[in-house]
């Protein structure tokens, strides 16, 4: 989850667009994720849930803050990309005259 948001928010020319396509792909990896992992749970593995079956706590900060990270990384790769495409719509601009 986080090779994705870099480049999607680098190619996608507006940013509340990435956001959303990035919260939509964070979304589906992590109903899969928490699947697996409340799978694992029932089964009797107490490797990411407590076994007495408390709220997890660690889990949702630890997703929050690859979500953040996520975020966070949309907006440098769009920022990264609009100054790359500034620079070349400039660079068109001197060579058109």
């Amino acid at each position: 989850m986080l090779l994705v948001p870099l480049p999607l928010g680098f190619f996608v020319r507006q940013r509340v667009v990435a956001y959303l396509a990035y919260t939509a792909i964070h979304a589906y990896a992590f109903t899969f994720q928490t699947l697996a992992l409340l799978l694992e749970w029932s089964t009797g593995s107490d490797a990411a849930f407590p076994r007495d079956g408390s709220a997890p706590w660690s889990y949702a900060i630890v997703n929050g803050v690859f979500y953040g990270v996520g975020l966070f990384l949309v907006w440098l790769g769009h920022r990264l990309g609009s100054r790359r495409r500034a620079r070349k719509g400039a660079a068109e601009a001197v060579n058109l005259s």
